[in-house]
């Protein structure tokens, strides 16, 4: 397959590579950007955008100001990595207790070479577009921090865009649906309380344990037996902590899991069937529960803007190499989209070729690294279609 490149992103590709390889050998955690910050700030300085300052603590933004009258956009990249040690044996593997696992050093690179590109040709863009360099996605709490700081201000957004590498597509592929892309994503915390005592007397206590273990085999069936097959549900309990010593029966036990919906009455059913669930079983034992949940919003492609998405992908990859589906992760994209139209979609980064295809949040995760000028000239596309521009 041949993709058109035009030679002023050509020219960019070592310089995104330089970047991507640099952030990923020194991957940072949510809320702990700060180098990752300062090499996004001195870039953006050098390369003279206008408002170029930090922003929701450990990110950073800027916009480029067109020389034409326009709309204002905004293009969103992540930019934390995850707690993983990194299996990959690359020659640019993390340092760090941290990794790059999801692809957000790519993010990265892309954006810093849209902006660039986009600031030599700003007396041909027509409106403006603002960069912003969000911290704190795999935590969650960073795109309403980037908001709450005026990222969609002075000038006022009037439509978003933002990419996710995607490994399980192959290079040169894209992803893009109107409506729910990214699920939304509700953490559950569940505490199951009963009445410690003695292992070697039972019958004295309430067993959280049993208790717990008896609510998870019941709420698997939440699912299953309570959602519509045609509708998208998934609940997982990640973890469950209690007890100290085996001669000891805890007087509490806690669960934390993930519940992944696309609709919000879907999302309404599973929540009431978990209630009454945990309700049933622990006063069948006696035991008591507590259960707290906050929810991700999904992240909602408008039509017009995903439709634009997948014409322009069209045009330069070819129809056959633009699908559109969905997945059960999840993303505080949700927030920019949910206060302005726009669309996020998925970029591909695998190639079984070389190997490159273990899963995102694998520490051996990686993704091939000729997607970054296809990201940086896909990009400029859409501002230019969506702006009116001609770069």
């Amino acid at each position: 397959m041949t993709i058109s490149i035009r030679p002023e992103v050509a020219a960019l590709v070592d310089g995104a590579v330089a970047v991507r390889r640099d952030l990923h050998e020194h991957a940072e955690l949510s809320t702990q950007e700060h180098r990752t910050q300062g090499v996004i700030l001195e870039h953006l300085h050098l390369l003279g955008l206008d408002d170029v300052r930090e922003c929701a603590d450990t990110g950073a933004t800027a916009f480029v100001r067109g020389a034409k009258s326009g709309p204002n956009l905004l293009w969103r990249a992540d930019i934390d990595g995850l707690p993983l040690m990194e299996e990959t044996g690359l020659p640019f593997a993390s340092r760090e207790k941290a990794m790059h696992a999801c692809g957000h050093d790519g993010h990265i690179a892309i954006a810093l070479g849209m902006a660039e590109a986009l600031q030599r040709s700003r007396a041909q863009l027509a409106g403006s577009v603002r960069l912003a360099f969000q911290p704190a996605e795999e935590h969650v709490g960073g795109a309403r921090r980037m908001i709450a700081g005026g990222v969609m201000d002075e000038p006022k957004v009037e439509r978003a865009f933002g990419l996710h590498i995607w490994a399980p597509l192959p290079v040169g592929d894209v992803s893009v649906v109107p409506g729910p892309v990214f699920a939304a994503a509700t953490h559950l915390r569940i505490i199951i309380r009963g009445h410690g005592g003695h292992a070697s007397a039972p019958h004295q206590t309430v067993d959280p344990i049993v208790v717990a273990a008896h609510a998870i085999v019941a709420l698997q069936t939440v699912v299953s037996r309570s959602i519509d097959p045609e509708h998208t549900a998934v609940f997982t309990i990640g973890r469950i902590e209690g007890g100290v010593r085996g001669n000891i029966i805890p007087n509490e036990v806690m669960m934390s899991g993930t519940i992944r919906t696309f609709e919000a009455a879907v999302l309404k059913k599973v929540l009431a069937r978990v209630e009454e669930i945990l309700r049933g079983v622990t006063s069948a034992f006696g035991a008591e529960y507590q259960l707290d949940t906050s929810t991700l919003p999904a992240v909602v492609n408008d039509p017009a803007s995903a439709a634009l998405v997948a014409g322009v992908a069209g045009a330069m990859l070819g129809a056959d190499h633009v699908s559109a589906s969905r997945t059960t992760g999840g993303d505080d994209m949700a927030y920019f989209l949910e206060a302005v139209a726009g669309a996020y979609f998925m970029l591909g980064g695998g190639n079984k070729e070389r190997g490159i295809t273990w899963p995102h949040h694998h520490p051996k995760f990686d993704f091939d690294e000729a997607c970054l000028p296809i990201g940086i000239e896909l990009g400029l596309r859409i501002i230019e279609e969506a702006s009116g521009s001609r770069l």
